[in-house]
């Protein structure tokens, strides 16, 4: 799962890969806003993502990204 954070006054956003899914991240962000003080989130490589929750802009999830190989898009003339 892709998580992307938008965070005020920040010029990039987060983007966390996370092995949560999509309804475990949606609660963990509902917590948050709902009264917690930060957002936590553990990335697919296990280091942990703390956001404070009034600096949160925007959030985003959808699906990993899959990485293309090869040279598909490449044209050869010979």
């Amino acid at each position: 799962m892709e998580v992307k954070i938008g965070v005020q006054q920040a010029a990039r956003e987060l983007v966390v890969e996370t092995e949560e899914s999509s309804e475990s991240v949606e609660k963990l962000i509902a917590d948050a806003l709902g009264g917690g003080a930060v957002l936590a989130l553990t990335d697919s490589k296990g280091r942990k993502v703390i956001v404070p929750t009034d600096k949160l802009a925007y959030i985003e999830i959808g699906p990993a990204k899959v990485g293309k190989v090869g040279f598909a898009g490449s044209t050869t003339t010979g």
